[in-house]
């Protein structure tokens, strides 16, 4: 590695441990002892749910594994999950199930 290569680096480095910083003191410290409007706390309360689907969907609709091809078992346990989630309202069967159909579709049609 050039010096200039590292010099980039640690800049991009600093950069970002300045932004994740800044994101967190805005959280934190500005508004961490100030009450929030109620129109945020709704918004809020929809984040933690939002995350779970935000990673695994690029996983289901591209996976990596097929070289970004559309796959029948990924699809078919993103739908057992979904379905699984929604009925009981349990995170930990929704994984459960969806994984143990992709797994299960794996070998059998693998």
């Amino acid at each position: 590695m050039n010096s200039v290569d590292t010099v980039t680096m640690w800049i991009i480095i600093v950069g970002l441990a300045l932004g994740s910083y800044g994101l967190r003191f805005v959280f934190i410290g500005l508004v961490g002892d100030r009450a929030m409007p109620p129109w945020v706390l709704r918004h809020l309360r929809y984040t933690a749910v939002a995350i779970l689907p935000a990673l695994i969907a690029p996983l289901v609709v591209w996976p990596t594994a097929t070289e970004g091809q559309p796959d029948a078992s990924r699809m078919a346990a993103a739908t057992v999950a979904l379905v699984v989630g929604l009925i009981t309202k349990n995170v930990l069967a929704a994984i459960f199930t969806g994984a143990g159909t992709l797994y299960g579709l794996l070998y059998l049609l693998g």
